[in-house]
């Protein structure tokens, strides 16, 4: 999910990788070949419409809404967890705003055994519909686990890209420490300098 996140642009830095078909669709066959290849499962159709680019950046909005908690959806108030009232998280984002929550509608998926006789599940469909299914079985997998709350966004906000928090104690705020940490560390150290040379002038 994370990979989806990071398609967004960043200022002068990078472009936005769904900004049309075209892009879209090569960002896709590469992250869907690379997560098919480790889970053992045929590379997907990966061919979009002309409209699948716009709903690949409402589903975006959508899981950059779950991850800080500002949807209405899983997670939201920022607990992370499920909003079932027990173990198992739902899939769909519930009231998120805007066209974030339009995006969140769910996702079909086939249950299946691997060699080894244990249950797995498979993403289903081409294309958008592959992405939506493997992403929200990756959600539901994360909170089952555990590890969902470690998929965080940095805090500097000039990047702002979804990680995942590799920390004992699961602290991480930056998606790299010495590049965004010193680099808000500096500014807030730079505002406080300004400050104090405004109140003693």
């Amino acid at each position: 999910m994370q990979d989806l996140i990071n398609t967004r642009a960043i200022r002068d830095y990078a472009p936005d990788l769904l900004a049309d078909r075209e892009s879209a669709e090569e960002w896709l066959t590469g992250a869907a070949g690379a997560w098919a290849r480790i889970h053992g499962l045929d590379v997907p159709d990966c061919s979009l419409s002309e409209a699948d680019p716009g709903a690949l950046r409402d589903l975006r909005a959508t899981f950059h809404e779950l991850i800080t908690g500002t949807g209405g959806g899983i997670g939201a108030g920022g607990d992370r967890g499920s909003d079932t009232g027990d173990d198992t998280p739902a899939l769909t984002s519930g009231s998120g705003s805007g066209k974030a929550r339009t995006a969140g509608r769910g996702a079909t998926v086939r249950l299946a055994p691997d060699t080894d006789g244990r249950v797995r599940m498979v993403p289903v469909g081409r294309g958008r519909q592959w992405l939506e299914s493997a992403l929200w079985s990756e959600i539901l997998l994360a909170q089952r686990t555990g590890t969902w709350p470690r998929l965080k966004m940095c805090r500097n906000p000039e990047c702002a890209s979804a990680f995942y928090d590799i920390s004992r104690n699961n602290s991480g705020v930056w998606h790299d420490a010495k590049v965004c940490g010193n680099a808000v560390n500096l500014r807030a150290s730079r505002e406080r300098r300004r400050l104090r040379e405004s109140g003693g002038s």
